[in-house]
């Protein structure tokens, strides 16, 4: 069994130290989908929910995430992020794709970054259009890629 990183030699959740480790161009891509009625789909597409542009605001909202995730989840390390990108693709008849890919040089992973963004765009699509579907489903949120670092590149398959 591969052994956990984030515990100490008690079994107390730590850091990672990676002061030891080299700067390497590291990227990661995360995918999810918000899957919701077509009406819901067609309301956003057409731009009529009234809390504004539902793609836009959350292609911000995951890029801000982002660079808030050591803000977030314990034990992540702040990172100085090169890129973030977030894409929102309506995906008819009843889903939003989105795809989030984050780059930097650095001696850790972006892997919680790409995964943090997916997530809170995915819930910003939620919480603008939740009037008019509150059965909303956030599905299939998952690393499919990342690259960089002293275990290569890693490609879901």
């Amino acid at each position: 069994m591969t052994k956990l990183t984030h515990f100490d030699e008690a079994g107390r959740a730590a850091m990672v130290d990676v002061s030891a480790k080299a700067e390497t161009s590291r990227t990661a891509t995360a995918r999810g989908r918000v899957v919701m009625a077509p009406e819901t789909l067609a309301l956003i597409q057409a731009g009529q929910v009234g809390k504004g542009d539902v793609l836009g605001v959350a292609r911000i909202a995951g890029i801000m995430a982002a660079k808030k995730t050591s803000d977030l989840i314990p034990l992540c390390h702040p990172l100085l992020i090169s890129k973030v990108t977030v894409d929102l693709t309506p995906a008819p008849p009843d889903a939003v794709e989105i795809e989030a890919t984050v780059k930097l040089t650095g001696q850790t992973g972006v892997e919680m970054e790409a995964l943090t963004a997916v997530t809170v765009a995915a819930l910003t699509v939620y919480d603008m259009v939740k009037a008019a579907d509150r059965a909303m489903r956030i599905e299939d949120v998952r690393l499919v890629h990342k690259s960089g670092g002293k275990s290569g590149t890693y490609e879901a398959s």
